[in-house]
């Protein structure tokens, strides 16, 4: 029998109070009519020293979400429900200036494009000291050194001296490890990591991945990832959440997750990844669209797309619960994943 359980409380099993958790939130948009919910009732937590993956397609609400644990959301977005408990303080309840002292500092995030996340018309240097200075009481020469120290923990050679460089003299793959050290040169409890591979070559996607992993194990980091590749999740990551059109369909351990995923959804994604599959002439494609904010359907989200849709889809609403420990899934009709 299963049962209904807040996905915030599906944790990684550890027995410690997690770090970050998301409870039922709800961050709305202001439409003309009406407002639009663009994340819906998600609920998640992060552990200490957790890697916990957030995955999805394009629109459905992973970045907006990550946006709201820090409340940088655009103007016409406001957080209508649930909780974000961080070490447990609720940032919905803070004021602008707390939330300043806690972004940057005790929280991080890592923008998915280096090269527009960047200022261009400042070095680097200035860019990290300015971080340093905004939280802590430090001279110019010790927030030189602190930003020097921290690029030359992220590979970036002769680091004293690039300080002074700007943003277009670096490869696309050393701008991330600026935009890392940014993020990580107050020693953050968690970094929000925003398609932190996107737009770069294989190689470089290894090593910022292998990076994020080291710090996890050196810093105690907590990282929240997010990202629209599986296999990044697959490489990294202790525990995933999938989301669709604004809401969590599946959510768990990830080798469990891709051992028997359950959701339609996530098994299409599985079957669409080229390198998790056999030599085909055509990749799979999960058929149709994520549906507009405005449209959605009142039952199941993904029934207009599902192989697996039942009468039931289509007129009720399905609740996440919890068919396994650990592992929670949102679905009428689940069925084994043959590939």
């Amino acid at each position: 029998m299963t049962a209904m359980v807040p996905t915030a409380d599906i944790d990684s099993g550890s027995g410690t109070a997690p770090l970050l958790q998301v409870r039922d939130l709800v961050t709305s948009i202001k439409g003309r009519k009406s407002d639009v919910a663009a994340v819906d009732h998600v609920s998640f937590s992060v552990s200490r020293g957790e890697i916990f993956g957030v995955v999805g397609e394009s629109g459905c609400g992973k970045s907006m979400t990550a946006l709201s644990i820090l409340r940088l959301i655009p103007v016409n977005a406001a957080i209508t429900g649930g909780a974000i408990l961080f070490d447990g303080v609720d940032l919905t309840t803070l004021n602008e200036r707390a939330m300043r002292s806690i972004r940057g500092n005790r929280i991080s995030m890592v923008f998915q494009e280096p090269m527009t996340a960047l200022d261009p018309s400042f070095t680097v240097g200035t860019q990290i000291t300015e971080v340093i200075h905004a939280h802590s009481n430090v001279s110019k020469a010790e927030a030189r050194e602190r930003a020097a120290q921290m690029l030359d923990r992220l590979g970036i050679t002769n680091a004293a001296s690039r300080l002074d460089s700007y943003p277009h003299q670096f490869s696309g793959g050393m701008r991330q490890r600026v935009m890392m050290a940014l993020a990580l040169v107050m020693n953050p409890q968690l970094l929000i990591a925003d398609e932190p591979t996107t737009a770069l070559d294989v190689t470089i996607q290894a090593q910022i991945l292998d990076l994020i992993a080291e710090l996890r194990r050196d810093m105690g980091l907590s990282v929240l990832l997010i990202t629209h590749n599986l296999g990044v999740v697959h490489e990294i990551a202790d525990r995933v959440a999938v989301m669709y059109a604004g809401e969590v369909v599946e959510i768990g351990p990830v080798q469990q997750i891709f051992a028997n995923p359950q959701h339609p959804y996530t098994q299409g994604l599985l079957r669409s990844m080229p390198y998790l599959t056999d030599r085909q002439d055509r990749l799979y494609v999960i058929p149709g669209r994520v549906p507009e904010l405005r449209a959605m359907p009142s039952g199941c989200r993904f029934a207009a797309r599902c192989r697996n849709r039942i009468p039931i889809c289509t007129q009720r609403h399905p609740q996440l619960v919890e068919n396994e420990p650990r592992h929670a899934l949102r679905c009428f009709n689940p069925t084994p994943y043959v590939d």
